[in-house]
């Protein structure tokens, strides 16, 4: 057995199993019981190592246990720091910590974890991950050991310390021609996402919005009255529709920003399309019978479940596959070809951020507008010029073809 002094406290290190086990004597607790300091190691040095970081871990309030992980911090983070979080937020963080963070930095000690390793580490992902990913996954370091210090188990955050690099380049957002929407617009008819996109690319709604979309903010105008109201209460037997704009998927059931709050007139064609999916949609509630779930959606499964956004994804693929430009699309991109098409007919770029609920044409430049708008023409006036026009253009040739 060896004595030691480390600080103001004494030991001993002796030999145990196949290495040494040192101990300090660090007093006794309110409690009256004897309190000591354990450390195991192959050699006596590093046993004494050991019992000096515990130590000044122990005097600077630090309680991580010996073998606390950078892993047992990430999990610790995606069990307690995701409460009340979107649960796709909660999905897309938890794939991406298991596949990215945990199984590459996550087998060192988090008081050993030093900046190095960190910039090691994402240098190792440039090649991976596209930038907003590997900013991701740094995301999901920091605030890991942020919650780790927060709850006394490591004194700094040395992921803080470190820039996230440039990663790939991403395959950037596009738009769809003219020519192109007409397309999919057809091939969609024969799709149970018909109103969906019909909806989505008339007036340029965010998916998680048009996923949330219920029908009691699917609104006529009810002239006699000269207000509007739930199509659910008044029909479809009116001549001016629009829709609030108030709810998404996320977390709390709130769009974007509040102030992407807004309700917006319907073109004809998207009053049409929701005009047969509202009759679908009722042949559907009475085959499903009590497996119908009622929740209002506009949008939903076949027995009234919210609508999955990977399920979405794959069935517009289905469409801009039958129409012929490749597979290569998501529904959010709808919502850019709605922006051009605004762009390309004219439409201020002022007009365009109120109809897609920005703030102004920079987003950041100018105060956003009050949180519940009036109601917002300009779209469907645009949209009803595009595609209704050349609609009666296709009818008409059909005719004199006939004739």
């Amino acid at each position: 057995m060896t004595k030691i002094i480390i600080g103001d406290f004494e030991g001993s290190i002796y030999p145990e199993g196949s290495g040494y086990t040192g101990a300090l004597e660090l007093g006794f607790g309110l409690d009256g019981k004897r309190k000591r300091l354990k450390r195991k190691g192959r050699t006596q040095e590093k046993v004494k190592d050991k019992l000096k970081d515990a130590l000044e871990d122990l005097e600077s309030g630090i309680r991580s246990p010996e073998n606390y992980t950078v892993a047992h911090a990430v999990e610790d983070w995606l069990t307690r720091g995701l409460k009340n979080r979107d649960p796709d937020t909660v999905t897309t963080n938890r794939i991406l910590a298991q596949k990215h963070v945990i199984p590459k930095i996550g087998k060192l000690k988090l008081k050993d974890l030093r900046a190095d390793h960190v910039d090691e580490w994402l240098d190792g992902l440039t090649e991976q991950l596209a930038t907003r990913s590997l900013q991701g996954v740094h995301a999901i370091l920091k605030r890991s050991i942020k919650q780790a210090q927060a709850r006394d188990m490591v004194m700094r955050n040395v992921a803080m310390l470190v820039t996230t690099p440039q990663g790939r380049v991403g395959r950037p957002s596009k738009a769809l021609t003219f020519d192109q929407a007409n397309a999919v617009l057809e091939k969609a008819q024969s799709s149970r996402l018909h109103a969906y996109v019909v909806v989505s690319l008339m007036t340029g709604i965010r998916t998680e919005e048009a996923r949330a979309l219920q029908w009691d903010h699917v609104v006529a105008w009810v002239d006699d009255e000269d207000e509007w109201k739930p199509v659910t209460d008044v029909g479809f037997d009116h001549k001016r529709f629009a829709v609030h704009v108030w709810r998404s998927v996320r977390a709390h059931g709130d769009t974007k920003t509040r102030k992407s709050r807004r309700t917006l007139e319907l073109p004809q064609p998207a009053v049409d399309a929701l005009r047969e999916h509202h009759k679908r949609q009722a042949a559907q509630k009475l085959k499903a019978g009590k497996a119908w779930k009622a929740n209002g959606l506009v949008f939903c499964s076949p027995v009234g479940t919210p609508l999955d956004a990977a399920n979405v994804r794959r069935a517009f693929r289905l469409i801009t596959k039958k129409a012929e430009i490749g597979e290569d699309w998501t529904p959010r991109e709808l919502r850019h070809s709605f922006v051009s098409i605004m762009s390309d007919n004219g439409v201020p770029l002022e007009n365009i951020a109120d109809l897609c609920g920005h703030s102004s044409t920079a987003t950041t430049e100018e105060v956003y507008r009050h949180q519940l708008k009036p109601v917002i023409t300009k779209g469907a006036e645009t949209i009803n010029n595009v595609f209704v026009v050349e609609a009666a253009r296709k009818t008409l040739k059909k005719s004199v073809q006939v004739a």
